[in-house]
């Protein structure tokens, strides 16, 4: 999936004339911390709420102090740029232009979390295997080896490297609620499980933390 898949119809950019208070109005209205600004068809600047309330709010928001290189997307850019570009810059919407640096649309953090909240990999059944091993012994494709011997696939998977060491935790999302046999089958291999969740486990924590993340959003 990329960008223009999630485009927002809701928000429509700031000119460069709207005043800071034109700006919180609507970052309140719509619970978000950012708004792009575009002068024309270019985009121009990123404000943020506390540009705004750390400037004088009656001022058009061209007076700020900005930075003159705003992050963003390409229409073609794959969602995990978008997340990237929101978690690296602490944005809550990513605008997305083209090629020419013309203004397309932006991408909001709450439908980004909403899209992959219920995507396959959350919503269909199945658990949740959690794996640390060296960094150098990682090999998806002998993982999913081990899952498929139990009659199970991997429905998603995702690698993190922990710090200060050569160890990587590896998250798989299994589409099996039965999963004793493939956990056993990791240990006989030397693999170290460090936690598994079952379907009905994985969808009250998964549901939790959604529902928090929207909530923080929302703040």
């Amino acid at each position: 999936m990329t960008a223009d898949f999630l485009l927002t119809d809701a928000l429509v950019p700031l000119r460069p004339s709207d005043t800071g208070e034109e700006a919180l109005e609507i970052m309140n209205e719509f619970y978000i911390r950012h708004l792009p600004v575009v002068d024309g068809t270019k985009l121009v600047s990123v404000i943020s709420e506390s540009d705004v309330l750390d400037a004088d709010p009656e001022e058009a928001v061209a007076t700020y102090r900005v930075a003159q290189l705003p992050p963003s997307v390409y229409p073609d850019d794959h969602l995990y740029d978008v997340m990237r570009q929101l978690v690296d810059n602490n944005l809550t919407v990513v605008p997305v232009i083209n090629r020419d640096g013309d203004y397309v649309g932006m991408v909001t953090g709450e439908d980004l979390l909403r899209f992959f909240a219920q995507s396959s990999t959350f919503s269909d059944p199945g658990s949740i295997v959690v794996l640390e091993l060296g960094r150098h012994d990682y090999s998806l494709s002998e993982i999913a080896r081990i899952v498929e011997s139990d009659n199970a696939i991997v429905l998603s998977s995702f690698v993190r490297g922990l710090a200060d060491s050569n160890q990587v935790e590896v998250t798989l999302k299994l589409n099996s609620q039965n999963i004793g046999g493939t956990i056993a089958t990791f240990e006989r291999f030397n693999y170290v499980v460090k936690a598994s969740f079952n379907e009905k486990h994985l969808q009250d924590t998964l549901r939790e933390r959604f529902d928090s993340l929207i909530n923080y959003l929302n703040v």
